[in-house]
C-alpha cells in the first residue's frame, strides 16, 4: 500500500537516513520509533510530499486512500466542530444551511435534503458525533464554531474527521499530544478494535503502541531496523539482538586472537612468510569490518539522595473553594495527602487537575477555605509551563552541579544525557535554552536534589521514550510524596499507588493505581468504544 525505497536524507551535513526502504502492507499497524532528532517526523513529511528526499522515492497504491493528521490545525473560520469531523464539502455545507434555514415543505429544503442524504451526510453526522464524544467533546460543542476552541481541541476535531473517513492507511504523528487520558484510552481502544484500516504512527506513548500496533520500525544510526510485534516485544527483541551481536563480536575477537597467535609464532619463519602475510591482511580486514555493538537501551540508571522525612500529614485542603469568574472549579473541597503516597490526578481536560496542583503548590490562592502545609514539608512544583528560576549566566552543567554539591561531574553529565542534553549541550547557557530544554533542566534539578513533596504537572512532555523510562525508574525509587498529572498510561501504571478522579468539581478517590481505577470506574466498558448504532 505504501512503499518508500532507497530514501537518503541529510540536514545540515547530518545524515538522517542512508538508503532506507520499507513497505507498509494493507491492514498493517506500524510504529516508527527512534531517539529525538533521529528523523521520524522528517520521514513522515517525505512520505506526505511536504519535503523531498536527497534520493529515493515514495510510492502509494493508486487505489489506496491515505489520511494524514497535520501538526498544525490552521484557521477553521466559522466551520463548526461537527462539520470539521464530517469533512463536509462546499456543496454539503450549502445543503446543510438550506436544511436548517428553510421550512420542511419548501422545494429548497427538499432539494437540499436530497443532496445531503445522497452524500451520506446524515450517516456521517451520526458517526462523527460518537467519535467526537469519544475524543472528549460534549454534545453542546458539536455545533459551535471551531474558532472558539484552542488549537488542541481543533486538532481533535481533525483527528475525528480522519476516523470518520476510515482511510485505508492512517498516518499519525504524535496523535495523543492533544488528548487527555480518557481520550487517549478511547483512541487506542478504537484503533485496536474498530478501525478497519492500516496504521503508521509516531508516538512517545508506550502503552498506546502496545495496544495499537503489530510492527515496529526503528531509525537508528541512519538505518532502519524492523521488528514484528508491539512496542514491548520490540524492546525485548532489540535487547536479544544486541546480546546476539555482542556474542558474535566476542567470537570474532577470539578468532582474531587465534590468527594473531599464528602470526606471532611464525613471523620469523621463512617457510611460513606467505601464510603470515595472508593472515596479517585477514586480521586487518576483520578489524576494519568489526564494530562493537552499541547497547540499544542507553539508559543511565542513577540513585538520588533521599529527601528529609516529612510528617505523616504532608499537605491538605479544608473546605476549599475556587472559581474563575462564574465557572466554579471546586466548592467545599476536603483532601489530604499523606507521607509516601504516590497519587495521580485524572479526569477530562478543564476539570481542575492543574488548578488543584497549583493550589497545593501555592501558585493559586483559594477563594475560601484553607491550604494546610506541615512545617516539615519541603515542596517542589514542576510544570512544563513554569520556568523555575535559572541563573542565565550558568551553563546547563553548572546549574545541575550547584543543586547538589555531592554530585560528581560524570554523574551529572550522564543524568543530563538521559534527559536529552547531549555532549556540548551541557555547556549551553541557560539563557539560550528553549522552553522544552528549560523544562527538562528543571526536571533534572528535582531529581538530583528532591524535596520531600513533589507536585508534577505533565513531567513527560518534551521527553523521548528512553528519557521517560529514566524518569519513571528514578521516581519509583523516590522515598518522598508524589502528586502528579500525566496522560502517559505506562508512566501512570508504573508510579501511581492511588488515583484521584476529578470531574464536575468533585474528587473521587480510588485506593489503588491505574488498573484498580480502571476496574472500579468501569471506564473500559465495551459500549463506551463502539461508534456503530
Amino acid at each position: 500500500m505504501l512503499t518508500f525505497k532507497n530514501i537518503t536524507k541529510s540536514i545540515n551535513n547530518r545524515v538522517l537516513f542512508d538508503n532506507i526502504s520499507y513497505t507498509v502492507n494493507w491492514g498493517e499497524r506500524v510504529a516508527l520509533v527512534g531517539a529525538n532528532g533521529a528523523g521520524k517526523s522528517t520521514l513522515f513529511k517525505i512520505i506526505q510530499g511536504v519535503e523531498d528526499p536527497d534520493q529515493g522515492q515514495v510510492n502509494i497504491d493508486e487505489y489506496a486512500i491515505v489520511g494524514f493528521l497535520d501538526q498544525e490545525a490552521g484557521n477553521p473560520g466559522e466551520t463548526s466542530i461537527l462539520d470539521i469531523a464530517c469533512g463536509i464539502d462546499e456543496e454539503m455545507t450549502k445543503a446543510l444551511y438550506d436544511i436548517k434555514n428553510n421550512d420542511e415543505t419548501s422545494e429548497l429544503y427538499g432539494s437540499a435534503f436530497d443532496i445531503f442524504n445522497e452524500k451520506n451526510g446524515f450517516q456521517l453526522q451520526a458517526k462523527a458525533k460518537k467519535i467526537l464524544a469519544g475524543l472528549g467533546f460534549k454534545q453542546t460543542d458539536f455545533e459551535q464554531p471551531a474558532s472558539e476552541y484552542s488549537g488542541g481541541w481543533i486538532m481533535r476535531a481533525h483527528l475525528a474527521q480522519l476516523l470518520v473517513l476510515e482511510p485505508d492507511l492512517l498516518i499519525l504523528d504524535e496523535p495523543t499530544n492533544h488528548l487527555d487520558l480518557m481520550a487517549i484510552i478511547w483512541l487506542q481502544r478504537y484503533l485496536a478494535h474498530q478501525f478497519p484500516g492500516g496504521l503508521f504512527v509516531i508516538s512517545h506513548d508506550r502503552d498506546f503502541m502496545d495496544e495499537a500496533v503489530d510492527s515496529v520500525i526503528e531509525i537508528d544510526d541512519a538505518k532502519l531496523n524492523q521488528f514484528p510485534g508491539n512496542y514491548s516485544f520490540y524492546l525485548k527483541e532489540r535487547e536479544l539482538r544486541y546480546e546476539q551481536s555482542l556474542e558474535r563480536h566476542r567470537k570474532k575477537q577470539k578468532e582474531i586472537e587465534h590468527i594473531q597467535e599464528f602470526i606471532d609464532r611464525f613471523r620469523s619463519t621463512t617457510s611460513k612468510a606467505s601464510q603470515v602475510q595472508s593472515r596479517i591482511k585477514q586480521v586487518e580486514k576483520m578489524k576494519a569490518e568489526m564494530e562493537k555493538p552499541r547497547n540499544p537501551s542507553r539508559l543511565f540508571k542513577f540513585s538520588f539522595p533521599d529527601p528529609q522525612r516529612s510528617h505523616q500529614k504532608v499537605i491538605g485542603i479544608e473546605k476549599g473553594s475556587k472559581s474563575y469568574g462564574e465557572k466554579v472549579i471546586y466548592n467545599n473541597l476536603d483532601v489530604l495527602v499523606e507521607r509516601g503516597e504516590k497519587i495521580v490526578l485524572v479526569g477530562p481536560n478543564g476539570a481542575g487537575k492543574s488548578t488543584l496542583i497549583k493550589i497545593l503548590a501555592g501558585e493559586e490562592k483559594l477563594d475560601s477555605g484553607e491550604l494546610i502545609t506541615n512545617y516539615a514539608t519541603e515542596m517542589g512544583y514542576y510544570s512544563q509551563h513554569r520556568s523555575e528560576s535559572l541563573d542565565p549566566h550558568n551553563s546547563v552543567l553548572e546549574e545541575v552541579m550547584k543543586n547538589n554539591g555531592e554530585l560528581r561531574e560524570d554523574e551529572a553529565r550522564s543524568i543530563l544525557g538521559s534527559f536529552l542534553f547531549r555532549r556540548t549541550d551541557v555547556h549551553k547557557k541557560t539563557a539560550v535554552l528553549s522552553g522544552g530544554e528549560k523544562s527538562r533542566l528543571n526536571l533534572v534539578k528535582f531529581l538530583v536534589n528532591p524535596p520531600n513533596l513533589l507536585l508534577m504537572d505533565e513531567p513527560t512532555t518534551h521527553l523521548d521514550l528512553m528519557s521517560i523510562e529514566a524518569l519513571t525508574q528514578a521516581l519509583q525509587k523516590y522515598t518522598g510524596t508524589l502528586v502528579f498529572i500525566s496522560h502517559d498510561i505506562h508512566f501512570i501504571k508504573n508510579l501511581a499507588e492511588r488515583t484521584w478522579h476529578i470531574a464536575d468539581g468533585a474528587i473521587t478517590q480510588y485506593a489503588g493505581g491505574y488498573d484498580y481505577y480502571i476496574e472500579k470506574s468501569g471506564l473500559l466498558a465495551d459500549d463506551k468504544f463502539s461508534v456503530t448504532s
